[in-house]
């Protein structure tokens, strides 16, 4: 055979082997992305609901012990009308808004046993189960007769926060201006409006003062602003996993968490209201969210490094199948708190909502700079007196290792002497970690409050141990309002 023709045999067969093995390469290494085809069909189920706006979230499956959030029926909750305008903190004023709220346990005739429950971020009015609306509540277990929140002694209030998206005035309700939806034209609003407005409905029921204020996260933030803006109209304070100031971190977390949704191209600066809604946006800023709110340890003990088809034998007959998705059990956990949430929550309301907890700053700098300080107006009792500060700040001495703004925290809490204050914090809390609580009591005592109480908390459960430890976080509220 001449040279030439070797060559050529060889070069066929080169290419016959090249072929045969990319062609079996291919088949054994071609990329799955069962993720990327999920996120495929769910937009082209949003698609085929444009029409309707019947947008539905995925049916709810067991997911661990947490309470699930499920968006409730307009006909399940009581709404409050307030017609007339409501001046807020940043903005110009409403022309009117909308409360949705619901109650449990009996109102005393002298109006005297009223606790007002303040939500997380992203909670409805439903703690708990009422005759409107059975299902199980967010702080189911700890609502109702012999609970920590006994409703056989209180008459409990709980509701959705102005800006909110379950029956409360918001980005997604419509402007009776334009007949349109607000969309991001709706003003920014502050903790401070969301407790001002919930104090109208307290108005409205004609309860003077509150027995006690109660809240985690967010909402110990609203429930520390009710004490700061209505000292006299508020017995007790209740304040567990939260904080007087937002700090860099937590500010960074939610940051991150309304930057990717805003990426999303559905967002359209606010204005999805008439076409898809920024599903994936909204799915990945869950997601982020579910990290902070839950600890490493807890993830160790739950999922440790498990994959979902551990349970497929390993073998050259059946090998494990990997693809660039969630195959730990930790991946598939997340995007499922992720699928679950981004069809049951308005995208909008979680990006002013969470702007609001990023805002919040007692300090009495920040205070001032929005010409809410108390003291000016008047509103709280006179301040202890020199001995009396003197005496508190001995058995309270202030923190060995300060923060800069410690003083004009101090100075900020003022108005929440007179009021004694139950504070709870969590050991495992990453997005509140216990700093701030400790801070928080350090500056409530040297403002010269000396009904402070702190208890601190143990376990794994990071931030969401307000939803899930009835025992100690319950133990300690009940004997508390008791």
């Amino acid at each position: 055979m001449s040279s030439t023709a070797t060559r050529v045999l060889a070069s066929v067969l080169h290419r016959s082997w090249k072929i045969r093995w990319s062609s079996h390469f291919a088949a054994q290494t071609h990329p799955s992305f069962p993720c990327v085809d999920q996120h495929a069909a769910r937009e082209s189920r949003l698609i085929a609901a444009s029409a309707s706006r019947t947008f539905e979230a995925s049916p709810v499956t067991d997911t661990g012990p947490e309470p699930p959030y499920a968006r409730p029926s307009p006909l399940s909750y009581n709404v409050y009308r307030h017609p007339q305008p409501f001046q807020l903190t940043y903005s110009a004023s409403l022309p009117s808004f909308e409360i949705a709220y619901e109650t449990w346990g009996t109102l005393s005739p002298t109006r005297d046993n009223v606790i007002l429950l303040h939500t997380g971020l992203s909670a409805s009015s439903h703690a708990a189960s009422t005759s409107l609306n059975p299902s199980d509540g967010w702080w189911e277990k700890f609502i109702g007769p012999g609970r920590p929140l006994d409703t056989n002694q209180f008459f409990v209030i709980c509701t959705n926060v102005l800006g909110g998206c379950y029956g409360s005035t918001g980005p997604s309700s419509i402007d009776a201006s334009t007949g349109e939806r607000y969309a991001t034209r709706f003003p920014i609003v502050s903790i401070f409006d969301m407790v001002k407005a919930q104090f109208c409905l307290l108005d409205h029921f004609g309860i003077e003062r509150l027995y006690a204020s109660v809240g985690s996260s967010m909402g110990a933030m609203q429930s520390l602003a009710a004490g700061w803006l209505f000292p006299h109209r508020v017995g007790k304070i209740v304040s567990i996993s939260g904080t007087a100031r937002s700090s860099p971190g937590s500010i960074a977390m939610r940051y991150a968490q309304r930057s990717v949704l805003m990426a999303d191209p559905n967002w359209n600066k606010g204005f999805y209201y008439d076409g898809l809604p920024p599903h994936t946006g909204m799915k990945l800023a869950r997601q982020i969210a579910t990290i902070t709110y839950r600890s490493g340890p807890e993830w160790d003990l739950r999922f440790g490094r498990k994959m979902r088809n551990a349970d497929q034998p390993n073998s050259d007959e059946s090998p494990t199948k990997l693809a660039l998705c969630p195959d730990f059990l930790i991946e598939t956990y997340l995007d499922h708190q992720g699928e679950q949430f981004c069809l049951k929550y308005d995208a909008n309301s979680l990006i002013y909502i969470s702007k609001a907890m990023d805002l919040f700053d007692l300090t009495l700098p920040a205070i001032n700079q929005l010409g809410l300080n108390p003291a000016q107006r008047g509103l709280f009792s006179a301040p202890p007196s020199p001995a009396e500060r003197q005496t508190v700040s001995k058995s309270h001495p202030p923190p060995a290792n300060p923060s800069p703004y410690f003083p004009d925290l101090v100075e900020g809490l003022r108005p929440l002497t007179p009021i004694p204050t139950l504070v709870l914090g969590v050991q495992s809390d990453i997005l509140f970690p216990v700093e701030q609580q400790r801070e928080l009591v350090d500056g409530l005592r040297m403002a010269g409050n000396s009904r402070v109480s702190y208890f601190e908390l143990g376990g794994v459960w990071g931030h969401d141990t307000f939803l899930l430890d009835i025992l100690n976080v319950g133990g300690a509220v009940k004997g508390f309002l008791n």
